[in-house]
């Protein structure tokens, strides 16, 4: 397989994983936060759901200045919109990465506010980035959920809660 094909695997198994844990946030939760410090389930949610779009900005940008482009998270305040937000990200983000090719994987790109260089790394590195970024912000997500007493699916293998389902029919 090439690093392509590869990384539309990856990115297939962790949307399966994504979609479960962004199809269980309760629409009267989005405001709801565990801490002064943290993000609220929705801008956390909204993040997950805009990650596999960073796929399309890696393979086709140069890098990303948040000082010239302040971030706009997209406003979104339901699990419809939001699945259908995600839905949008990911299939933007498989298609580029399946019409590129592994030249491109290896071309640079940066993450800067201004002057100061946040990454400085390949479109590859920013391709893993991402999916990696899901996968953090995913478990950060079902660590809220937890909080808020709600079943928690799996995302490689049965959850805590799945297996008391499970256990129930044994």
């Amino acid at each position: 397989m090439s690093i392509i094909e590869l990384l539309l695997k990856e990115i297939e198994q962790e949307a399966q994983a994504t979609r479960k844990m962004l199809s269980i946030v309760p629409n009267n939760k989005y405001h709801w936060q565990p801490h002064p410090k943290s993000m609220t389930i929705k801008q956390l949610a909204t993040h997950i759901a805009e990650l596999p779009a960073w796929i399309t900005m890696g393979l086709t940008t140069g890098g990303l200045d948040f000082a010239a482009n302040p971030y706009q998270p997209a406003d979104i305040n339901n699990t419809t919109d939001l699945l259908e937000f995600f839905e949008n990200s990911y299939a933007d983000g498989r298609a580029h990465l399946q019409a590129t090719n592994e030249a491109v994987l290896a071309q640079p790109w940066v993450l800067r506010n201004g002057d100061y260089i946040i990454l400085n790394q390949t479109k590859y590195d920013t391709v893993r980035v991402s999916i990696s970024q899901t996968i953090h912000h995913r478990a950060q997500l079902g660590v809220f959920l937890r909080l808020l007493n709600i079943p928690i699916p799996g995302s490689y293998g049965p959850s805590a809660d799945e297996k008391e389902k499970m256990a129930q029919f044994a």
